[in-house]
């Protein structure tokens, strides 16, 4: 199961506030290159406030911006800018300036002229470190982005000069310690350090009493150190993807902490203390040797979002039912036989994943989680399709592909009663044919059948008009229904790896409206087919050789079409009333 609001990175970057939804003044066609000039542009005075020249391809800065005096907020990435000219300095009102992925390496000292800027980001450009002591002189900022720029070392100019910082983004560099300066940021609220080579805690970071976020996801972490208990105001701490085999019980006395990440590290048991965290919303466990839930963990009842993938698991606590706020549980890739009823506990459930366990059945009490909206059963032992799962009225996602374990041979036809699924994924498995109700589904938009034994496709699939995506690759598939391109927001139709027919291979190879213009053309044949056997059959009826059906059957016997009475009395000689004699 692959489920984008189930994965903990999601919650864990900083958010780069850009702006972009503000309404932006278009820069004039005369005064600037026509790289930059929109298809109706407003006129731009002196006083305009807001510029963005970000993914315009520039290799410089247009000296029409710098001349903008009035400018306030600076969009200048995603270009290939390669120095920043010296008149930046004429940019003394702005607050924002954003030049993250360009191709700059040396800052030149202009830049520490602008006395107004507040927020700065060079992320992405390949900066040369001694460049960097220019930024010290900016005494005004509170926002410093220097993600992904090879720094090895911060220059302590940099630590001792700037007070006012409140974000400092450091992450996916190649740094094993901050300079000792770095106690003289005491405004400091977001540490970025993720991605660097730390093998131990900077541990002056602890005297930084206003931190609210410290993200070292993925460094080389070994411990925390006990004085991380003095940072009372800490919210949000990330230590994912390091060497921890503890947590010190000092960190209790976080107790703003409302989300603790500690996947995939190598902790087995968490200290008692942090029973004391009420405020935790969001915990991170999967990928550590646990193999029991921590007790203490049922007491946080705040948690909203837990993650329990690959921990060792048999089942849970039955105090577990007392995290009545869960909205999301992932229990995946453990060895649960049997589905933990107290799951069933948690009403407010919306996103449940219990992929790549061992369960065989589901309880009928499963029809409690009403709220529950993602169900993940992939790769588990189910003998069939639980029909449990046709009372969870809420259910929009159904993650049940056995890419492992049992295979299921067959999709009941209740599945309509679940009007309010929007994707089905039933990959890997025995299906032969698939059920015609699901053309009573309105609402359904993926269908995922890759690598069944399907031979058709029921013609009421054409009815669910909302689909827009149908996956049938490895199948035994030899044609398709005819009103398939009915379904008119059908965008993605993979037939991979069957024995096509109708249409043949070589037509499903060119794409869907390849597909679409067959599918018609085949009925237009069988409706111009249609017409030219009526209109036959008048002309066999009108000249008396009998019904259609006559005439085939004659035809199959090698007989000669049956003759009229007027036409045997003429053959004995006897001419009919009105021949020539």
């Amino acid at each position: 199961m692959a489920c984008p609001s189930a994965k903990m990175q999601m919650h864990r970057f900083e958010m780069i506030d850009t702006f972009k939804t503000l309404t932006k003044e278009l820069l004039r066609q005369e005064h600037l290159p026509k790289v930059l000039q929109k298809k109706e542009p407003h006129r731009v005075t002196d006083r305009t406030f807001f510029i963005d020249g970000s993914n315009q391809g520039l290799k410089t800065i247009p000296s029409e911006i710098l001349a903008l005096k009035e400018l306030e907020e600076v969009h200048l990435e995603n270009n290939q800018i390669a120095e920043i000219p010296q008149g930046i300095q004429q940019l003394q009102n702005t607050k924002v300036l954003y030049l993250h992925n360009n191709s700059l390496q040396d800052l030149c000292r202009e830049l520490g002229a602008l006395s107004s800027l507040e927020s700065l980001d060079l992320s992405g450009n390949p900066l040369v470190i001694s460049s960097l002591h220019v930024i010290s002189h900016l005494r005004t900022l509170r926002e410093l982005r220097l993600y992904r720029t090879g720094l090895t070392e911060i220059p302590t100019s940099i630590c001792k000069s700037l007070h006012h910082l409140e974000l400092f983004g450091l992450s996916e560099n190649f740094l094993e310690s901050l300079p000792k300066e770095i106690v003289n940021q005491t405004k400091l609220r977001e540490i970025y350090l993720k991605q660097n080579h730390f093998e131990v805690f900077p541990c002056d970071l602890c005297v930084l009493y206003n931190l609210e976020v410290i993200d070292l996801d993925e460094n080389k972490l070994k411990s925390i150190p006990g004085d991380i208990g003095h940072l009372v105001r800490l919210q949000k701490f990330y230590v994912a993807s390091n060497h921890l085999m503890s947590l010190p019980e000092s960190l209790c006395q976080c107790s703003k902490l409302s989300v603790l990440d500690l996947t995939h590290n190598s902790i087995h048991s968490l200290p008692s203390s942090l029973e004391h965290l009420t405020e935790l919303t969001e915990v991170g466990l999967s990928e550590n040797r646990l193999e029991k839930v921590p007790r203490l963990l049922c007491s946080w009842v705040s948690l909203h979002l837990l993650y329990l993938r690959n921990t060792s698991l048999h089942g849970l606590r039955r105090s577990f039912k007392h995290l009545v706020n869960l909205r999301f549980l992932d229990l995946s890739q453990n060895h649960i036989e049997h589905f933990p009823v107290q799951i069933c506990a948690l009403r407010n459930l919306e996103i449940l994943a219990l992929d790549d366990n061992k369960v065989r059945q589901l309880p009928p009490t499963i029809s409690l989680l009403s709220n529950l909206k993602i169900l993940g059963l992939t790769g588990n032992d189910l003998l069939s399709f639980p029909e449990e799962i046709f009372s969870l009225i809420s259910l929009e996602k159904l993650y049940i592909g056995q890419d492992q374990g049992s295979k299921l041979s067959s999709l009941p036809e209740n599945i309509k009663k679940l009007m309010n699924l929007k994707e089905l994924y039933i990959e890997n498995n025995r299906l032969e044919q698939l059920p015609a109700s699901l053309g009573l589904m309105p609402n359904l938009e993926v269908l995922d059948c890759r690598h069944n034994l399907l031979k058709q496709l029921p013609d009421a699939i054409c009815h669910t008009r909302n689909l827009r995506e149908l996956l049938l690759e490895d199948n035994l598939l030899c044609c398709l229904p005819e009103n398939l391109d009915h379904l008119v927001n059908l965008k993605v139709l993979t037939l991979m790896n069957n024995p096509m027919i109708d249409p043949p291979i070589y037509v499903c190879n060119q794409g869907n409206e390849a597909i679409w213009k067959y599918l018609k053309e085949n009925r237009i044949r069988k409706v111009m087919t249609t017409k030219i056997q009526a209109w036959w059959r008048g002309i066999m009826v009108r000249k008396g050789y009998g019904s259609y059906e006559e005439l085939l059957k004659s035809r199959k016997k090698g007989k000669s079409p049956p003759k009229d009475k007027k036409g045997k009395k003429a053959a004995k000689g006897k001419p009919a009333k009105g021949n020539k004699k």
